[in-house]
């Protein structure tokens, strides 16, 4: 009879991990660009923007791992509601991770100044901007321009709670409940 696995496969790990790192990054980068020298912006927005549709690609594989190979269960002491909050907190991360990059591409194809400036992917070649966007009359994408930024700042915000509550709901399980919830996920 097979063993019910206790862990994530390595795949999953790897994606978990490099996700949550690229994810940290770029908020960083997100959050400091208006702070630096006028030199050091459009370099680092760049990248933010390269980071965020590699979080996306990332995101689509990690999904499809998911989607393919069942998790590890939840240890038996884990509560009904546990469960459910645990569940619908991944959901809910799950749905950001494609929800904040999307925003901020839809953000960048808005941009007036987008048809002149190409956005580069970490400098090796043209990103494409999303071309429905890019071909709405002036007046129009300036008013997407504030709606897509509005909503990449608050989905953002929104990330950070989440994020918050997921590593508070790990460190929980780890040391108050004396589950083995860390070493699920680490390599």
């Amino acid at each position: 009879m097979p063993s019910i696995p206790d862990k994530y496969t390595k795949p999953a790990i790897v994606l978990h991990w490099v996700i949550a790192a690229l994810m940290v990054v770029n908020v960083i980068l997100g959050l400091s660009a208006e702070s630096l020298r006028d030199e050091w912006i459009r370099p680092v927005v760049d990248t933010h923007k390269s980071i965020g549709i590699t979080v996306l690609g990332l995101a689509i594989l990690r999904l499809l791992w998911r989607a393919t190979h069942k998790p590890p269960p939840m240890p038996g002491s884990y509560g009904r509601l546990e469960r459910l909050g645990a569940h619908a907190a991944h959901g809910v991360l799950y749905l950001l991770m494609f929800m904040l990059p999307l925003s901020g591409w839809m953000h960048d194809s808005a941009w007036k100044d987008a048809a002149t400036h190409p956005m580069q992917y970490f400098g090796l070649f043209e990103w494409p901007r999303i071309g429905w966007i890019m071909a709405v009359e002036p007046e129009t994408k300036e008013q997407l321009h504030d709606l897509f930024g509005a909503a990449h700042m608050w989905i953002g915000n929104v990330l950070y709670v989440m994020f918050a509550l997921h590593v508070l709901g790990a460190l929980k399980h780890q040391f108050l409940d004396r589950e083995k919830e860390l070493q699920r996920m680490l390599p």
